[in-house]
């Protein structure tokens, strides 16, 4: 039998609203939490352009990608 009762979580215990689970003391649970509180902790951003390496061609991308699909062909 499952049972779906409303309660509290207060420290290391779950306080339950309703009386008639006091029959089944001793029986075996299972607690689901609805609402559980989200990590808050910010990611430290990534410095993206400290894995990059400067070149002629970064500066000059248009021109370099023109110039290799002009004579990408026969």
């Amino acid at each position: 039998m499952l049972a779906a009762v409303k309660g509290i979580v207060q420290g290391n215990t779950v306080v339950i609203e309703d009386d008639d689970i006091r029959e089944y003391d001793g029986a075996e649970v299972v607690v689901t939490l609805l609402n559980y509180p989200q990590k808050k902790e910010k990611k430290v951003p990534i410095d993206w352009d400290s894995f990059v390496i400067p070149s002629e061609r970064g500066k000059n991308v248009d021109e370099y990608m023109k110039e290799m699909r002009e004579y990408d062909r026969l």
